[in-house]
Formats: structure tokens, sequence, C-alpha cells
């Protein structure tokens, strides 16, 4: 990673919802790239951003192996192509979830499978197949007894969804009712969402105007812009919203009103044809991203369904250099295929979340819910090998109180990580760490951030002028060892103390 450019992605669960659902942000991992990285390559950039939650565009095998053990939450596609085979074979779908499903899961976290991709309105001859295929991979993972743990549904363009605004008359095109109308039965009776792809960069462009770039963009707007459904009085303030909302009244309007929305893509180009794509840049990226991962995050829901969370997965986590279509169609990423980010996100006050920032405001802090024995150990470390100053954590000092290991570690950890410079790795403690956007700061406790500043014996906030790139790595190399042996010895005597 370049470390003037330090893109740190951190995506968490939110506290559980309405509906059993979840507040989250996902990544759609495509490889329509002239060198796509290697699976453990993907793992790896996944892992030192903390990235929770995917989507694969199909299921390949060695992708889920690498996938295996890392608690990453996993959606699986069968592409468009195999669609006919599946479609009229449950002997075929049978084979399919035991070499695509059972032979990973429970290593590989599979949480659902997405059967083809916007085929209503991409392949619509191809649509009779899709309930087919839908129900004989459901008896295949009732008969493997995975059906509680893994839904089944399948991913649709907005485009499907007639007169979407005001979104209370929206209804689904009702060519598509035959195959529509079980398919909600169907996701009704095994507890599937709706798999929606949102694309509010498509609407603006193609509304000549009608649409302001700040409503795509979930920018602020004045109350006299905002758009009202006038048989609701609904006021919406961005286009995504409106969308889903669309959906749920379109779902209405065949009598089905528990079936919550999983939006399966969106997002925002950064780079385009300059005349032809003037909005697809750097700048709106970061602010479509940015804005709407606060949205979904902070469980604002839609004005129909306010505080509901909208499970979403951002399109996409790299570049695709060979995709065919306009410029912007290589540009959606947030990395490039190396790896480098493609811009930086802005969240700041967000939380744990999305958090290249290059303003400095962001922590290192203990993540929660992390293993106490753990957060001592890395504490002790952090405060001994580590060189973090921890004066302050004692008894009368400015930040004793309140006196938890979380809260200790949590200083610890944010000095250690802006005493190294916020470089890459310097905020994962064995995994009990997480970054944030949220100053952790209380009364006379001031945390290391704002300014970059930092306090660590006899160690510089970051390397010297003269210092060299390996004397850091060699230093660096020593603390992480010594950091495991502490964690080693702390699991080694949670044993003991069990038996």
């Amino acid at each position: 990673f370049n470390e003037d450019f330090c893109f740190i992605m951190h995506f968490v669960l939110s506290p559980k919802l309405k509906h059993g659902e979840w507040a989250y942000i996902g990544v759609n991992i495509g490889t329509a790239m002239s060198s796509v990285p290697a699976a453990t390559q993907i793992t790896t950039l996944l892992r030192s951003q903390n990235i929770r939650h995917i989507r694969l565009y199909d299921a390949d095998p060695g992708m889920l192996s690498a996938l295996a053990n890392t608690g990453i939450r996993v959606i699986i596609s069968v592409p468009n192509e195999q669609l006919l085979a599946i479609g009229n074979s449950n002997a075929t779908a049978a084979k399919w979830v035991a070499r695509n499903v059972a032979a990973h899961y429970p290593s590989v976290n599979i949480t659902a499978i997405a059967v083809g991709s916007e085929v209503l309105s991409t392949l619509p001859n191809a649509a009779p197949l899709i309930m087919p295929a839908m129900r004989y991979l459901q008896n295949a993972l009732v008969a493997a007894a995975l059906d509680k743990y893994i839904k089944i549904s399948t991913p649709h363009s907005s485009s499907i969804i007639l007169d979407s605004f005001p979104p209370s008359q929206a209804f689904f095109n009702r060519s598509l009712d035959p195959v529509l109308v079980p398919m909600l039965k169907f996701l009704q009776s095994t507890g599937a969402p709706l798999m929606l792809n949102v694309y509010p960069y498509y609407d603006y462009m193609r509304s000549n105007g009608v649409i302001p770039l700040d409503y795509a963009l979930f920018r602020p707007l004045p109350p006299n812009k905002e758009a009202v459904d006038a048989n609701t009085l609904l006021h919406y303030t961005n286009v995504f919203d409106a969308v889903v909302d669309a959906a749920y009244f379109a779902m209405a309007y065949l009598n089905v009103t528990n079936v919550p929305v999983m939006v399966t893509e969106t997002g925002w180009p950064h780079k385009g044809d300059a005349s032809a794509e003037p909005d697809a840049n750097n700048d709106n990226a970061d602010t479509y991203n940015s804005n709407l991962i606060r949205h979904v995050m902070n469980v604002t829901g839609t004005p129909k369904h306010p505080g509901v969370a909208v499970p979403t997965f951002i399109y996409e986590l790299y570049d695709e250099d060979t995709r065919p279509g306009t410029a912007s169609e290589k540009y959606w990423g947030l990395f490039d295929m190396n790896g480098i980010p493609a811009y930086a996100l802005h969240l700041t006050g967000s939380g744990v979340l999305l958090a290249n920032d290059t303003t400095n405001q962001t922590y290192c802090v203990a993540r929660e819910g992390a293993d106490e024995k753990m957060l001592q150990a890395a504490l002790d470390w952090a405060c001994g090998p580590g060189k973090v100053d921890c004066s302050v954590l004692t008894q009368g000092k400015p930040c004793y109180d309140p006196d938890t290991v979380e809260d200790h570690a949590t200083y610890a950890f944010n000095a250690y990580y802006h005493g190294m410079g916020m470089g890459s790795g310097t905020c994962y403690f064995s995994g009990v760490a997480v970054i944030t956007t949220t100053d952790p700061s209380h009364g006379s406790c001031v945390y290391s951030g704002k300014n970059g500043s930092a306090l660590l014996n006899g160690t510089s906030l970051a390397p010297s002028s003269n210092s060299t790139t390996d004397s850091g790595s060699w230093r660096a190399a020593g603390d992480v060892t010594s950091f495991v042996r502490i964690v080693v010895t702390a699991l080694l005597l949670s044993v003991v103390a069990l038996l």
C-alpha cells in the first residue's frame, strides 16, 4: 500500500434491528480485469481492510478456499450462463450445491446464493428459468440441512419498477407478474430478501437535468428542494431512498409487505469520458459512497421504513479495466487491480467504518466485544515493547477513568497507531483493534488524532528524515514478534485456567 495514501476500510455490524436484519455495508468483487489478483491477495486486502461482507459473481473454488476461516460473510452467485442447466434439472441444482456450497460451508461463511443477475431486464427469454432454478437450489439446501443458514434470491435492476416517483405509485412491470408473483411468495416463505441494484448515477445521467446532482449524491437539500410524495406526504432527500421505497410500494401493490430489500449493487464511477461523463469523477464518487455508508450504517432507513436497515453492497472492490461499454464502466472500483486506493473517502464522525480519511481524523480503538485477555495482552505490549507512554492511565491521571481494560487499551492502541504515523497494520493488535472516525476523547482525556500527535517513549512520531525504510521494517517486525509472544502467553494462561 502507498503509505502516503493509506486507505483503511472497516465494515462492521450495527446492533440488530427490526425484522432481524442487520445494517451493514459490503462490496462486490468483479473479475473483468486484464490482471486479476490472486485469491489470496484479494482475501488479504479484505482482511486488512476488515471488510466483512462480500458478493461474488460466481462460486470460484479457489476464491472460496481462500475465504475459508476468515469469517467474511459471502454471497455466491449462479452466473446467468448456468441458469439453463440448473433451471431444467433438480439433479444439476443438487450437484451445484454439493460442489459450491456444501463442500465449503461452514468454513466459508456463505450467507446467500444470488441466482443470476438482472435476468428479467437483460435476459428476458431466460425469465421462465428463474423460479425453477431457485426452487431446485432451495430443495438442495433443504436436503443438506443448510436452508436455515443460506438464503436464495436473485438481483434485479431497478428498471423493473415502473413509475418509481412518487414511490407510492410505483409498480413492477406487469408483464413480469408471472415470474415476480411466485418469486415474492418464495422470498416471503423462505425469509429471503428482494435483491435490488440501485444506481442513482444512471438515474441522474438519464434524467436530462430533471434530477439534481445533489439529490443523487445524498447532499443536504433545503426543505423546498426535497421531493415530496403527494400521496403520502413523505419527503425524499435522495434518489437511493426513493428507489428503495418504490420497491417496497411495488411489492405492497402485489400484497407483499414483509420481504426486506437488500441493495446488492450501488456506487458511483470515479472516472469517465471527460466530455460525455463529466460527473464521473473522484469528488462525486467520494461524496456518494461516503454519504451512502453514513446513511446505511446510521440506520436512517427510508421515509417509508425509518430505522429499518437496508443492507447494501458497494459496486465494487476493484476497477475492471476490461469491461465493455462507456469509459466509466471501467472505473467503479474502490481500488485499482494492484490494491491501490482509487480515491479517498471522507467519513469523519461515522463510527467504525470505511475510514480512509486523509485528514488525520481517524482513531484506533479496542474492538467491541473483544476477548478481555487478548485486550490485556495487547495493552501490556503497547505500554511495554510498543513504547506508548501510558502514564496518563494511572490513578489520578486524566485517562484513568473509566478504569476498564477496553478503555485503557483504546488509549494505548490509538497512541501507538498515531505514533507510528497511522501506517498500514498499526491498528490491528491481533484483531482486537479497529479504526474509527469518531473521536474517543472524553473530559480532560484527549486522544491523539486531531493533529497527528502521539506520545511514544523513545520513538519519534514518524520515521525521521534520516531514518531508513529497512530500519523501520526491522523495528516493526521485532515489535510484532514481541506482541505475538504476549498474546500466545495470555492464551496459554487462559487454557491453563480452564484445566
